[in-house]
C-alpha cells in the first residue's frame, strides 16, 4: 500500500482533514486539495502533505488537477469526493451552487480522473443521511433508484429541482425545501450508476458512498457527538477495501444502509 496514491478532495479542514490523515496514516501517499488555496496548503503544512489548489465546480481546475497527476504521477490509486458546501438559505440560486459542488463537482471529479484510476483502485463518495431517499416523494424514489438510470436522466432531474425550486413547485412534485439533501441523494444515485458502469471494468474499481454521521465541523456544528476522526472511519475503510469489496453501497460505521 505505501506506492498507492490517494486523492481527497475538501482537505482544508475536518472530516477532509481526517480522511487524508487516516489514509496516510494507513501508508498511502496522499494529494489534499482545497479550493481555500491558502488554508489548504497550511493544513498540508501541518499534515506533512503534499497541496494541489481545486475547485471542483470549476471545469478548469478539474482539468488542471488530472494534467498534474497525469504527468507527475502517471495516474492515481484512490479518489475521495469529500468536498462539499451546505449554504444558508434557499431558493434557486442556492439550490444550483449546492448541486454544483455536491453533485456536479463530485461526479465531474470522478469522471475526468476516471481514466487515470489504476488496478483495484478505490472510488468514495462522502455522502450524508440526509441524502436518505425519505426526503423525496415515492414517485421520486423509483425514478432515482431505477436500474436503467443515465447519467443524462440524473443531470436533468437535478436541473428539473432548481427549475421547480425558481419556480416554487418543487415541494407539489416531491422534493424537499433543502438542496443540500438533493445534491447527496443525486451523489447517491451517481455512485449507483458508476458502480453499474465500473462491474465489467477490469481494473476491478470499487464505487461506494459513506455517512460519516454527525460530526463537529463547520457544517455540522459544535454540539455534534462524532470527531472528525469518528468522522472519517468510514470513508477510510471503503478507500482501502480489499478486492472483491462491495461496490454500489451506502455505508455507515462500516455496515451497509440503505439509501
Amino acid at each position: 500500500m505505501s506506492k498507492r496514491l490517494a486523492v481527497v478532495t475538501g482537505t482544508s479542514r475536518g472530516i477532509g482533514r481526517a480522511i487524508a490523515e487516516g489514509l496516510s496514516s494507513r501508508g498511502l501517499r496522499v494529494l489534499t486539495t482545497s479550493r481555500d488555496a491558502d488554508l489548504g496548503a497550511k493544513t498540508a503544512r501541518e499534515l506533512g502533505l503534499p497541496f494541489f489548489p481545486l475547485d471542483v465546480a470549476s471545469p478548469a481546475s478539474v482539468e488542471a488537477l488530472a494534467e498534474h497527476l497525469a504527468q507527475t504521477e502517471g495516474g492515481l490509486d484512490v479518489l475521495v469526493n469529500n468536498a462539499g458546501v451546505a449554504l444558508d438559505g434557499f431558493d434557486a440560486g442556492v439550490a444550483r451552487r449546492t448541486l454544483d459542488v455536491n453533485f456536479v463537482g463530485a461526479m465531474r471529479t470522478t469522471d475526468r480522473l476516471l481514466p487515470l484510476l489504476g488496478d483495484g483502485a478505490r472510488v468514495v463518495m462522502v455522502s450524508s443521511g440526509m441524502g436518505s431517499l425519505d426526503g423525496v416523494s415515492a414517485a421520486l424514489r423509483e425514478r432515482f433508484t431505477a436500474t436503467s438510470l443515465t447519467r443524462d436522466e440524473l443531470t436533468a432531474l437535478a436541473d428539473r429541482f432548481v427549475a421547480e425550486v425558481a419556480a416554487r413547485t418543487h415541494e407539489r412534485t416531491g422534493f424537499p425545501s433543502n438542496a443540500y439533501c438533493v445534491s447527496k441523494i443525486a451523489m447517491n444515485a451517481y455512485t449507483r450508476i458508476l458502480a453499474r458502469e465500473l462491474a465489467s471494468d477490469p481494473r476491478r474499481i470499487l464505487v461506494n458512498a459513506a455517512c460519516p454521521g454527525w460530526v463537529r465541523t463547520d457544517m455540522g456544528g459544535a454540539s455534534a457527538p462524532r470527531s472528525p476522526r469518528e468522522g472519517a472511519r468510514t470513508p477510510v475503510w471503503l478507500a482501502t477495501l480489499p478486492d472483491g469489496g462491495p461496490s454500489g453501497g451506502f455505508f455507515r460505521d462500516e455496515r451497509a444502509i440503505d439509501w
